[in-house]
């Protein structure tokens, strides 16, 4: 496979080769012979051997390593943490590696391909530095932005995340590496993650939470799940079996293996028996506490045996076994052009008045850079995810190099106001970059800090052509909006943030990144905006707090849009240095059968009607029929598509919405089932511009509950 990117003015051909074994390493007579082959590899080791290969063990603070066995050919497994980038592994100190934009920022693409891509250079990466599988990508839904990872995740739509995930997942593996998908399930904050107790209702749980790592299982192939710190419904995740058993067993036939989340196992027996197969990072319960419990006859050796095959059949599926990692160096100009790109499109412009961008070097004389994120890039956040970069291209440092001789670029950190505010009047155009620092462990406000709001908002008063560009991990109240005439969300672009940025300011690059998450006006109108609902209130009898997932499938932009509230920027948003047109809506006939099998197809035109060449995100939105017993939003996101333009050009497009996402989780059946009644078909360019609308109807005699 050839992957084609445009990187600032020049053509970047990278080629990839698929590996035919990881098109799709879940299936076929390989996995068969691969399960056979573990299990007589099981039968030869004795009960000491096998309890070390179900935990954790290594020399640093953060070990992630399970150790291999010389005389059975065993490998050893080295993990490195792979959210936006090889991250921190055993190594000390930590290896660099390529610091890409963070997934909310690969998010914003609404691209796959870049997705794919994205996945391709971590798991290249990783295999070069001698690791044989990555703990990411997290898909997490973003229940909360306040979340402190909502800058590794993709997101508040289940069917985005679950598009972006699994071209994640399948460029990773296409490697030979493994991945992880992360944390299953609803580690949506982490504020007391690590004992709260999470009340969500079934539905809501198979609709919104569950959604992305069910593509992950059945479609990505995905080779490890990683259970979350948190309790759902009063049961440890890590111990949980109507998520471990029930759900990803025999619901969705996981065939990869499950490892805790660090000290996120609580128990021995509960924990082996209801489907954690690898206790990470040490041995606390799968260490002498399994070994007594194998011996006792309270977990059977069955139960253990079956632990081992999913890891090792899993291995022997990425030929971990036969051709285990070495280390070579990174290609690391190739790769930080790739983040380039990907830095580029996932930008998005929110705010653009009087056309003040893109910006001209030759005609704007001077530019002041302003603010505490101009210093230096944004590599990423904090926590477990952090890249230690090959190298980094500041903001102020980027833009010079973009104007060259054609403007003076003058700096200010924004430390001193006054300062700030002399400089900022006294060039042509001010750009003040400010932002946010999120971290696993800490939640965070959503406005800027008070140094930042009023660092823009006097910048704003002196110059009237001030833009303002955001590098935050998540959305923002910004209660400056309509003091600046231009906001640009960099979100954190990763180790060539200077040149990205100047990229999309200059217009070298015409910005096409639509928001992932909704920007609320206010705190009020979060879905989660009772002490209840979060950061969550003490639960009887000990200290740990309880959530209440009181807004149920209403999350995000679907709970703004049923309470008619008008948010700064609606999830789907993003503008361009053009203009586009949508017309023509038809709808074919749904072809629908009676087993719940078929499609929705939607045709229509996108034109572009401006004056540069651009690309639109066609979004296609479904509004169910609701009910006081099944209540639906007024919408719900089933496909999309990237539609690149030249000047006057318009191309028809065609979205298919799969019969099984026209479907809802019905808690007294446990099964999915199909409404019967009207249903609206919505396109547009975000969820509150949606210009062509039109209505099908649909019978009952869809509904199966044999589907899953």
């Amino acid at each position: 496979m050839r992957v084609r990117v445009v990187c600032t003015g020049m053509l970047l051909l990278c080629a990839f080769t698929q590996h035919p074994a990881m098109a799709n390493p879940g299936n076929g007579g390989k996995f068969t012979a691969d399960l056979n082959r573990a299990r007589k590899l099981v039968a030869r080791m004795t009960l000491r051997e096998k309890i070390e290969e179900v935990h954790g063990e290594g020399t640093s603070s953060h070990p992630r390593h399970i150790v291999g066995i010389p005389r059975l050919g065993i490998p050893e497994l080295r993990l490195a943490n792979g959210c936006v980038g090889v991250g921190p592994a055993d190594d000390q100190p930590q290896k660099r590696a390529t610091a890409l934009p963070c997934e909310i920022s690969l998010a914003a693409t609404w691209d796959p391909a870049l997705a794919t891509l994205y996945g391709q250079i971590i798991g290249r990466e990783a295999r070069d530095l001698n690791y044989g599988m990555v703990e990411g990508p997290d898909i997490n839904i973003a229940r909360v932005p306040q979340n402190g990872r909502t800058f590794e995740g993709y997101g508040e739509d289940p069917y985005l995340t679950s598009r972006m995930a699994v071209a994640v997942i399948r460029g990773i593996q296409s490697r030979h590496v493994m991945a992880e998908a992360k944390h299953f399930v609803a580690n949506n904050q982490e504020t007391d993650r690590g004992g709260i107790d999470e009340i969500i209702h079934l539905r809501t749980l198979h609709e919104i939470y569950f959604r992305a790592f069910k593509a992950a299982v059945k479609q990505a192939h995905v080779a490890a799940v990683m259970g979350a710190y948190n309790r759902v419904n009063g049961t440890f995740c890590c111990q949980n079996k109507y998520l471990l058993t029930d759900t990803l067993r025999d619901r969705w036939h996981f065939n990869g293996f499950v490892t805790s989340d660090f000290g996120a196992t609580h128990s021995t027996v509960a924990s082996a028996l209801h489907g954690l197969d690898v206790e990470m990072p040490s041995g606390k319960y799968f260490n002498k506490g399994l070994e007594a419990a194998v011996t006792s006859g309270r977990v059977p050796m069955a139960v253990l045996n079956n632990m081992l095959v999913h890891r090792f059949a899993t291995m022997m599926r990425f030929h971990l076994f036969s051709r285990p990692p070495h280390p070579r160096p990174i290609p690391a100009r190739r790769d930080s052009k790739l983040a380039l790109h990907l830095a580029e499109q996932g930008m998005v412009l929110l705010k653009n008045n009087g056309n003040l961008l893109p910006l001209n070097a030759a005609t704007i004389q001077s530019i002041a850079v302003i603010g505490p994120y101009a210093t230096r890039a944004m590599t990423g956040g904090g926590g477990s995810s952090h890249v230690i970069p090959m190298f980094t291209v500041k903001p102020v440092q980027g833009i010079k190099s973009r104007v060259g001789g054609g403007a003076r670029v003058f700096f200010n950190n924004g430390k001193d106001i006054a300062q700030a505010v002399r400089l900022a009047k006294s060039a042509r155009i001010a750009v003040v970059m400010v932002g946010d620092y999120e971290t696993e462990g800490h939640d965070h406000p959503l406005t800027l800090s008070k140094g930042q709001n009023r660092l823009v908002e006097a910048v704003a008063a002196a110059n009237p052509h001030t833009i303002v560009v955001l590098k935050t991990g998540s959305a923002m109240i910004l209660p400056w909006i309509k003091q600046v005439p231009a906001i640009l969300e960099a979100w954190y672009p990763g180790e060539e943030d200077g040149n990205a940025t100047a990229a999309v300011l200059f217009g070298d690059v015409n910005p096409s990144g639509k928001l992932p998450i909704t920007f609320p006006a206010n705190a009020g109108q979060l879905p989660a905006h009772t002490v209840r609902e979060y950061p969550g209130v003490p639960a009887a009898g000990h200290r740990n707090l309880v959530v209440h997932y009181s807004e149920g499938v209403f999350v995000g932009y679907r709970y703004y849009n049923e309470h008619h509230f008008k948010p700064a920027f609606p999830f789907g948003y993003g503008l361009s240095y053009t203009t586009f047109r949508f017309s023509n809506l038809n709808i074919e006939r749904p072809r629908l059968n009676a087993a719940g099998q078929g499609y929705l197809r939607v045709t229509f035109t996108v034109a572009n009607t401006g004056r540069r060449a651009g690309t639109e995100v066609a979004q296609l939105y479904l509004g169910y029929p609701s009910s006081n017993r099944v209540p639906e939003p007024p919408q719900q996101l089933r496909a999309f598509a990237r539609v690149a333009l030249r000047v006057g050009q318009s191309k028809q497009v065609t979205l298919s919405v799969p019969a099984d996402t026209m479907r809802y989780w019905s808690r007294s059946r446990r099964s999915w089932r199909t409404l019967p009644g009207a249903y609206r078909v919505m396109v547009g360019d975000s969820s509150a511009n949606l210009p062509l609308q039109s209505t099908i109807r649909l019978d009952g005699k869809t509904n199966d509950s044999r589907i899953k």
